[in-house]
């Protein structure tokens, strides 16, 4: 007996197959934008929480930052940086800078955020903490949800689909060795015999002549 595969299991294999794909590379794309890159730039990923960037960076977009080795060279008017209003203080504030002057004390930044209506107070380039370099949308929601250990989380989700991902690749059915079906096995094993034409003995009459004798009689 013949087993067949109905064509909506095959379908809805093909739907899944293109879904754990894109979960992959999503999930493979966030993993490299948001540790594997910061961690490269010697900087981090950081969320935006209030709409003082608005709507350049909204509460919940997700910004990468490099680090800033000499800010006083490297960061120029029109740059937007994350610093730290106040000296010492672990508070990252992210604006735009809109001047960089210099004093007789040395450079001074003059930020302010792209929503905002007035200036921050000067900055001096050692509460410079980094560089924006990118942002990612949304993704800070969930960011927060998984606190400090979202770059962990979103490597693990990573390499499981990976995993997951090769064994839909590489499991038997993908790779042809598909046991056969009953039809098949049947239509391989003869079950009717067959003769041999040439082998098989074949019976022949020999005509005696009238009044013959066995022999020794």
């Amino acid at each position: 007996m013949t087993t067949t595969r109905p064509p909506r299991d095959s379908w809805v294999a093909g739907v899944l197959s293109v879904v754990t794909t894109a979960l992959l590379l999503a999930a493979l794309a966030l993993a490299v934008a948001l540790a594997v890159v910061p961690r490269a730039l010697d900087g981090a990923a950081l969320t935006v929480l209030t709409g003082s960037m608005a709507p350049t960076y909204d509460p919940g977009d997700m910004v990468v930052v490099r680090g800033v080795q000499d800010p006083a060279t490297q960061v120029q008017e029109g740059d937007v940086i994350t610093f730290q209003p106040v000296s010492a203080d672990p508070t990252l504030v992210t604006h735009r800078v809109v001047s960089k002057v210099l004093t007789v004390d040395g450079v001074r930044f003059i930020t302010r955020g792209d929503a905002n209506g007035a200036d921050d107070d000067p900055i001096v380039p050692a509460q410079v903490t980094g560089q924006v370099v990118y942002h990612v949308p949304f993704v800070g929601h969930g960011a927060l949800l998984l606190g400090q250990h979202r770059g962990t989380v979103v490597l693990a989700v990573a390499v499981a689909l990976l995993c997951y991902g090769a064994f839909m690749v590489l499991r038997p059915e993908r790779r042809g060795d598909a046991v056969p079906t009953d039809g098949a096995a049947a239509a391989a094993t003869p079950t009717d015999p067959v003769t041999d034409p040439v082998t098989d003995p074949v019976a022949v009459p020999v005509a005696v002549p009238a009044g013959a004798s066995g022999a020794g009689r």
